[in-house]
């Protein structure tokens, strides 16, 4: 998750700083800070518990706010690596978000926050590769690097990966080259051993990446997931895995395919996701997060994704604003919400939460997941699941 603007602009000037705190600081961080007015908004806890169960099999079934480990425990481990989702597990997350999908030129589905490669593998070291380099057109954005869809799945075993963004958690380094890329059909069989070894359901929340992009290739990356799911026994309703995309368009198309739950991501209200760009749809996100909108996506899928600042806008100082009616509408339309990113760090807090100006340092997350939470939100995608876990027990007990 995070490939659109508002997660991506962030990553990217997030830069500098060596002052972040030790592994698993998280866990031990104090809970300080205050909430900001919420405009009236109910606390979560009243309305509808934290950590309670709505009851029931699927995802009535998940603690709610419901915590989610953001491509693994990414704050602490490379991303998308079994490092990353082993320690998810580990520190409580009720889900994993294992992982985004991408193909391989042979018709693999493969774990990579994008398809271009370069930041986070080791693919520039490889000689072999260095003719692999291109510059193509992503999205409407030039991209220059190393794509999946050029590499098969072979040549990309050859692969390890590596922190995505150091300056910001150069901790994470120390960690480099310890694990490859994995594929989903290694992640579905990861959640069979995982859910034995820990007695529990394990959950995963895959997303697709790029999917009109791909198809255009002759990727089809629906049909490549749908034919995984069902092979593996995980495409029903109840099924522990739920499928994601920014483009309205491939859930519709995974609603045909499937019987999972579905959600559509959206980021920025401004932007249009990218299938409407191609389709010749006028309509932005600002559209579909209406009443209208909202209606429409739960015709044929389960939930959204959006944007923190889709709950919460910040104002021009960076400072969390009143939230908008975003939950509420959501809830009406019989939608549940899963925003993203909840990361520890100072630059991707609200300015208001941040301490002192390291980009590794720890702000007051605390104090920012608490704002969130008592927006009613369904649950979170973190990068810090403990920090997550403790800030729900916060919130629930008051």
């Amino acid at each position: 998750m995070g490939t659109q603007e508002s997660d991506e602009r962030t990553d990217e000037t997030a830069t500098g700083g060596t002052g972040r705190r030790a592994l698993l600081g998280a866990a031990v961080l104090g809970a300080g800070g205050t909430v900001l007015g919420l405009g009236g908004t109910a606390r979560a806890a009243e309305s509808r518990p934290g950590a309670s169960r709505r009851g029931g099999r699927g995802l009535k079934g998940l603690p709610v706010p419901t915590v989610i480990g953001h491509r693994g425990a990414s704050g602490y481990r490379p991303e998308h690596t079994f490092g990353a989702y082993d320690l998810a597990l580990d520190l409580g997350a009720d889900i994993v978000e294992a992982g985004d999908l991408v193909p391989t030129r042979d018709g693999h589905l493969v774990c990579r926050h994008e398809p271009e490669i370069g930041g986070t593998t080791d693919v520039a070291d490889h000689p072999e590769f260095a003719d692999r380099e291109r510059t193509k057109l992503l999205d409407g954005v030039s991209a220059t690097g190393w794509f999946t869809e050029d590499f098969t799945l072979a040549e990309l075993k050859r692969l390890r990966a590596v922190e995505r963004i150091p300056a910001n958690r150069p901790h994470n380094t120390l960690y480099d080259g310890r694990w490859g890329i994995p594929t989903f059909e290694e992640v579905l069989r990861w959640q069979n051993e995982q859910t034995r070894e820990r007695g529990k359901q394990v959950w995963i929340y895959p997303e697709l990446k790029h999917p009109t992009y791909f198809r255009k290739l002759g990727l089809g990356t629906e049909e490549l997931l749908a034919r995984l799911l069902r092979k593996h026994g995980k495409d029903k309703k109840n099924s522990p895995v739920i499928v994601q995309s920014f483009e309205p368009t491939s859930i519709q198309r995974m609603s045909r395919l499937v019987g999972n739950p579905l959600a559509v991501l959206l980021s920025g209200a401004n932007s249009r996701p990218w299938d409407f760009v191609e389709n010749g749809d006028p309509r932005k996100v600002a559209d579909l997060v209406t009443p209208k909108g909202l209606k429409e996506i739960a015709s044929y899928a389960q939930g959204i994704g959006p944007t923190l600042d889709l709950v919460i806008p910040r104002d021009a100082a960076g400072n969390l604003a009143e939230p908008t009616t975003l939950v509420r509408d959501a809830h009406r339309a019989g939608l549940i919400l899963h925003p993203y990113t909840m990361r520890n760090e100072n630059p991707f807090l609200p300015a208001n939460f941040r301490k002192g100006g390291d980009p590794d340092a720890y702000g007051d997350v605390f104090g920012a997941f608490r704002a969130y939470f008592a927006t009613g939100i369904d649950g979170v995608f973190t990068d810090h699941p403990d920090t997550g876990l403790l800030a729900r027990e916060d919130f629930v007990n008051g």
